[in-house]
């Protein structure tokens, strides 16, 4: 679930040779194209090299795509109510699988061109719905490699609600902030999207769970698991006192890290022990009460 961490994780894991990140993709189709939002690279998408290149060599150029469209379509099945379907209902037949198979064929197209414009072997789509590696699970099966990255729910809850500005946002942008969450809110998610990457594991999905404090804990050890997992064979950056050099990106969404470059260090965030109200704790611990003891929370 977003607000766990995982930004600082993408992006080490774009700095591994032969790995190429590119943010949070399921949001291309529409900050990207329609609303023509910051790249990570800090030029508009429309006029970003890197992705126009990308869309020359999945589509024929983005012009050629009908955002509007693909917008429709992920609305048809890329949704939280759609995962009782997508877990246990798509067969080679019917509506869903239908709007699936058209849907993940865009993914499959864009993934394709990026690897070929990058150079990469291992693409890293930091995308948050658990619905659309629902999805992308009925195309690659075994190839989709699953980052599960878990936070406790009440350090979740609390960032949440946090009001912060996404600089990325175009002028007269539909979402000028990041999006905020109620605490009941925010633990049914938490529930819904930690349950369903669970259900995937259990379905075979390659899938490697990742604690948000024990990453911060230990990130060297840590990461090393990641990028081990992730196919890399050999020695993973350094994560010392000092940090990591990262580079540039091409990120099309997310967190406002992927705007960084430089040396970046590791550092715990635990302000929602003081900072989260006590009745919204209590609500989060009895809503996530079900599983969280599944993480050690």
């Amino acid at each position: 679930m977003g607000r766990s961490g995982s930004t600082l994780i993408e992006r080490l894991l774009g700095e591994l040779p032969g790995f190429c990140s590119v943010g949070e993709v399921v949001h291309l189709w529409r900050r990207g194209l329609v609303e023509n939002e910051l790249c990570g690279c800090g030029a508009p998408f429309g006029d970003c090299g890197f992705w126009g290149e990308v869309g020359q060599r999945a589509f024929g150029g983005w012009r050629c795509l009908d955002a509007e469209a693909v917008l429709r379509l992920k609305d048809g099945v890329d949704r939280t109510r759609f995962l009782p379907g997508l877990l246990h209902g798509v067969s080679e037949q019917g509506a869903l699988a239908a709007r699936c198979a058209r849907y993940t064929e865009l993914y499959h197209r864009l993934y394709a061109a990026v690897a070929e414009v990058s150079g990469a072997r291992v693409i890293v789509d930091a995308s948050k719905h658990a619905s659309l590696a629902a999805c992308l699970r009925w195309r690659y099966g075994a190839r989709m490699r699953l980052l599960h990255v878990v936070r406790d729910p009440r350090a979740v809850a609390h960032s949440w609600s946090k009001r912060v500005a996404r600089p990325d946002a175009a002028p007269g942008s539909s979402e000028p902030e990041m999006a905020r969450y109620s605490a009941g809110r925010s633990a049914v998610q938490w529930m819904t999207q930690n349950s369903t990457l669970d259900e995937l594991a259990r379905q075979g999905v390659p899938t490697l769970r990742v604690r948000y404090e024990d990453f911060v804990d230990a990130p060297e050890a840590e990461f090393g698991r990641i990028a081990a997992f992730a196919g890399h064979t050999g020695e993973p950056p350094r994560l010392g006192e000092g940090g990591v050099e990262l580079s540039g990106g091409h990120a099309v969404s997310g967190n406002p890290m992927r705007f960084r470059a430089g040396p970046v260090g590791v550092r715990a965030d635990h302000g929602w022990r003081r900072g989260l109200a006590p009745w919204r704790r209590r609500l989060v611990e009895a809503v996530t009460a079900p599983t969280r003891g599944r993480y050690g929370y």
